[in-house]
């Protein structure tokens, strides 16, 4: 089974469990920081791999943003119909969608990113680069030797006892891709949350 439809329907069945893991993995600091960051009362976000919709679309939404969520779990979808109706959904892959360019202040992937092949991050931070408008700032996960054991990770980990896909490339060499995109890169920093560690990373354009 490709690996992007096997985690499809994995998060379609995680959407089953949601409610009792619900604000297990708490990064209210983390958005609180970049929201900060981004000096505005009001603008739109594209959050990439929105789940449900909590707790990123609804932190930005209860600050009166306009939020579009891209998710490819119809069940995860469904249930941000009813944690954060106000949200604008869109069901497709976060590597497959296109939006236009300069459409958004802000955008997030949080938990997302690393589930799809290395090979095809430098293409979606392309995409990234170019939906942002002149000042737009963008916040990512991203998974290293920390959370998988390897410099550079393509397979499989047990997550909620699923085997989930993770791939990533090692920190130098994000950090050139993103550089050699036109980022800016503002902060890099690993965080222990729910006891899992990864690399929280926040970009300018």
């Amino acid at each position: 089974m490709p690996i992007k439809n096997s985690l499809q329907n994995i998060y379609n069945r995680f959407a089953k469990s949601y409610e009792q893991n619900r604000g297990f993995f708490d990064i209210s600091e983390i958005l609180d920081s970049f929201y900060l960051s981004l000096a505005l009362e009001k603008g739109e976000l594209l959050d990439l791999g929105c789940g449900a919709g909590e707790p990123v679309a609804r932190y930005f939404i209860d600050r009166h943003w306009a939020v579009t969520g891209v998710d490819f779990s119809e069940q995860m979808l469904e249930l941000a119909s009813t944690y954060v109706p106000e949200m604008k959904t869109h069901h497709a892959d976060i590597s497959r969608v296109e939006f236009d360019k300069h459409q958004f202040n802000a955008i997030t992937a949080t938990y997302s990113l690393f589930h799809v092949p290395a090979v095809e991050h430098f293409k979606l931070f392309e995409n990234i680069y170019h939906w942002l408008n002149k000042d737009g700032k963008a916040l990512f996960t991203y998974a290293t030797e920390d959370y998988t054991g390897s410099k550079e990770f393509d397979g499989y980990k047990s997550f909620m006892e699923q085997e989930l896909f993770y791939s990533h490339k090692t920190p130098d060499a994000l950090y050139q891709d993103l550089e050699k995109i036109g980022f800016k890169i503002d902060s890099t920093e690993y965080k222990n949350i729910g006891n899992e560690t990864f690399l929280w990373v926040t970009l300018s354009k």
